[in-house]
């Protein structure tokens, strides 16, 4: 959809919805006090740091410093981007997304987004044109049809054949726009030429069934057999995978995906009447591929070749799937015959027995244990010690609940330690973690005591009708070198000009600048002041105020006076002084 969200809508949006309400459809939430707890969704934790206020409309973890409004929940939650969170926060609350058209450029990406997807758009119906028409592309049908691929499942995935030709898109689209899509390549010399050439042409699309980029193979025995469209301003292969939009056009929430590896796997396996494949980008599959995967499907099925390239894949993916594994999900470890492919095998087996072969694949939790058993002697105390470090770390990684507990209990069975045992050689283990992570990543203690700047703009940043009791008489903080104030100065214009009707909504206007770190902090900071009167409360921020100002004047004075002492003084400072003593 074209054109801006306007400002006003996106603000009206965070005084709609309540960050209590949404968090707690994505993580449950528990009431401790005036706030509301969980463990954080962000990072493992045992003991939950991770708070959502109402009054505030933020969240905030006191463990991994994740902080936000209901906005950034969403990005940093569900892997998605601005646009994406605000048109899910609108849907969350029942309102549609308005657009606008913008009048000014964005200077951070390409001129126009939308021409950028309308170009991508543009060249996959030309690639889809010259399957057809190209006489060239009578061997791109051939290899389909050696393949078995029906031309409706050649229209369903926007199949198309680049020709074999250097400069075919050139002569048709916007040449800035095919650089910025990653389509043409430039030359050192000048000029440029297309990327993709003789090639069978694989558009990738995201959910929303936009192009992102495109997958090209070859028709020959050329190498490199697959070609990647590169990272662009709206494709980046580690947060996409094939076959995603096609699979929701199938089936919104299917009850299962099949994670595969190459693009004519999922083709394959549609073909046979199989739509809830997809696979990666030739990379391996990551936390941001199984997070937004699991939006869709509680289970999540992972298949590779059955050889060592493949096990060793496949081990990986364990690892990295750990962290993911939160009560309602399921991963399983799909471990193909020697020398098949998910497309040959179902077309040696059909459709109803390679399901089968899905549905009663092993659980992540055997193949786990299986991997980690395989060459230690269970039968020595040696061997069962041997168990329990290698399993203990990636344990640590699953977040707490049954399934851990589970897990936990199954090494306990295997390894023959008692539970005492187990439990503190796991705290053992995480102490080390945790210390290693505070060596790389030390944090300030939640108890911290703020300074009277900070404290002046918490009050302000989580109260922001207090700027009233300012505004109606701004400061005369002019001429004053004191970095808070310029900070509480912005703040308060900020407020003057966008009116945000609540904290979240102010913490939105810092969104991607130089001050949002500070102002999220801040907004998050405990000022533990929830029964105190509102009239209290504008008092405190007026004296802290009125503080900061005097120690802005005090350390001018002082200035002042020391460069008097030297002599040093030029007109309008010594006029500046003379003021002041007054």
């Amino acid at each position: 959809m074209a054109g801006r969200i306007p400002r006003d809508f996106i603000d009206d949006l965070l005084v709609r919805v309540d960050i209590v309400d949404l968090i707690d459809s994505h993580v449950p939430l528990k009431k401790t006090g005036s706030n509301y707890a969980a463990r954080c969704p962000f990072h493992n934790e045992k003991s939950p740091s991770f708070s959502v206020n109402r009054k505030k409309q933020f969240f905030y973890c006191f463990g991994c410093g994740a902080g936000g409004n209901a906005i950034t929940f969403l990005m940093d939650y569900s892997h998605l981007e601005f646009v994406e969170a605000i048109e899910d926060l609108a849907t969350f609350v029942g309102v549609d997304v308005p657009r606008e058209e913008s009048t000014y450029n964005t200077p951070a990406k390409p001129d126009n987004l939308k021409d950028l997807y309308s170009t991508l758009e543009a060249v996959a119906k030309f690639y889809a044109q010259q399957l057809k028409s190209n006489p060239e592309g009578q061997q791109a049908i051939a290899y389909l049809k050696k393949r078995g691929l029906s031309g409706i499942i050649a229209r369903d995935f926007m199949l198309g054949y680049a020709p074999d030709a250097w400069d075919e898109l050139g002569k048709r689209f916007n040449k800035k726009l095919l650089l910025d899509a990653g389509l043409l390549i430039n030359k050192e010399n000048g000029g440029s030429y297309d990327r993709f050439r003789g090639r069978l042409m694989f558009p990738i699309r995201d959910k929303r069934g936009r192009i992102l980029g495109f997958g090209a193979r070859v028709l020959d025995d050329s190498l490199p057999k697959y070609l990647n469209s590169p990272e662009t301003s709206v494709f980046s292969k580690g947060n996409e995978v094939y076959g995603l939009c096609e699979l929701l056009q199938k089936n919104s929430k299917p009850e299962r995906v099949l994670i595969v590896e190459g693009y004519m796997d999922v083709i394959a396996l549609a073909q046979f009447g199989l739509h809830y494949a997809v696979a990666t980008l030739g990379t391996a599959t990551s936390r941001t591929h199984l997070d937004i995967l699991f939006r869709f499907a509680s289970e999540l099925v992972l298949c590779f070749d059955g050889d060592n390239a493949g096990r060793k894949a496949a081990w990986r993916a364990v690892e990295t799937a750990m962290p993911t594994l939160r009560d309602g999900r399921q991963i399983k470890i799909m471990l193909l015959p020697q020398n098949e492919d998910p497309d040959s095998l179902i077309r040696q087996e059909g459709l109803e027995i390679f399901s089968k072969r899905i549905i009663s694949t092993q659980t992540l939790s055997d193949y786990f244990f299986e991997h980690v058993t395989r060459s230690l002697d269970l039968t020595s105390p040696e061997g069962c010690s041997q168990l329990a470090a290698i399993a203990e770390p990636h344990l640590n990684q699953i977040p707490e609940g049954f399934f851990k507990k589970i897990m936990l209990s199954k090494l306990q069975d295997l390894s023959k330690l008692s539970e005492q045992q187990l439990s503190s050689s796991l705290e053992n283990s995480k102490k080390l973690a945790t210390l290693k992570s505070n060596a790389l990543n030390p944090r300030k203690k939640r108890g911290t005591k703020l300074s009277t700047a900070r404290f002046t703009i918490a009050l302000l940043l989580q109260n922001p009708e207090l700027a009233e009791l300012i505004i109606r008489e701004i400061p005369n903080w002019k001429g004053l070198d004191f970095p808070s104030l310029e900070v509480l100065g912005n703040i308060l214009q900020t407020i003057s000009n966008n009116k945000p009707a609540n904290m979240g909504a102010l913490v939105e206007c810092y969104r991607n600048t130089d001050k949002e770190k500070m102002i999220n902090t801040l907004a998050a900071y405990e000022l533990e002041l929830d029964n105190t009167p509102k009239e209290i409360i504008g008092k405190m921020f007026t004296d802290s105020v009125n503080n900061l100002i005097k120690q802005a004047k005090d350390e001018l004075l002082t200035n002042l006076l020391l460069k008097e002492s030297n002599q040093s003084l030029n007109s309008e400072e010594k006029q500046l002084l003379i003021k002041m003593l007054k």
